[in-house]
């Protein structure tokens, strides 16, 4: 059983790896939108999970991830074979690609963020207009 130091350095260098070979050495036109985002190694260092995210060809234009995962997929074997030649491990772990959504959670998150600070303002403007429903000083003495 490996420490988890090691296994994350071999995921950081796996990582960079993916990275550089998909922008580099595999010409597949579907994945030019593909960020290698994160990896994570299991225990044994016999299997790697590599996240990557999707964008599109410009903001507007939705990005293609089933496109891509089929491009990541039919790569994976000579991925792999890329990343063995660089680590120089006895066992190349072998890669599966997951779609990582953490940047659509966090964008909807700032989105109800700034639904949020807006209404609030909106409460803010509101109450600062408001006026007391009785006597300014309700609770002024009488003589």
């Amino acid at each position: 059983m490996a420490d988890n130091a090691r296994a994350a350095r071999m995921a950081k260098r796996i990582q960079q790896i993916v990275a550089v070979a998909i922008e580099r050495e595999i010409k597949d036109p579907r994945l030019e939108y593909v960020t290698i985002t994160d990896t994570r190694m299991t225990g044994d260092l016999h299997d790697a999970s590599v996240f990557y995210t999707v964008r599109g060809a410009s903001i507007d234009e939705e990005p293609d991830v089933p496109l891509a995962a089929a491009a990541l997929e039919s790569a994976k074997g000579q991925l792999r074979k890329i990343v063995g030649d660089q680590l120089s491990v006895r066992f190349t772990p072998t890669l599966s690609f997951v779609h990582d959504t953490v940047p659509e959670a966090s964008a909807h998150m700032e989105k109800l963020l700034a639904e949020a600070r807006a209404k609030d303002e909106a409460v803010r403007a509101q109450a600062a207009q408001a006026k007391p429903a009785g006597e300014a000083n309700p609770y002024k003495e009488r003589n």
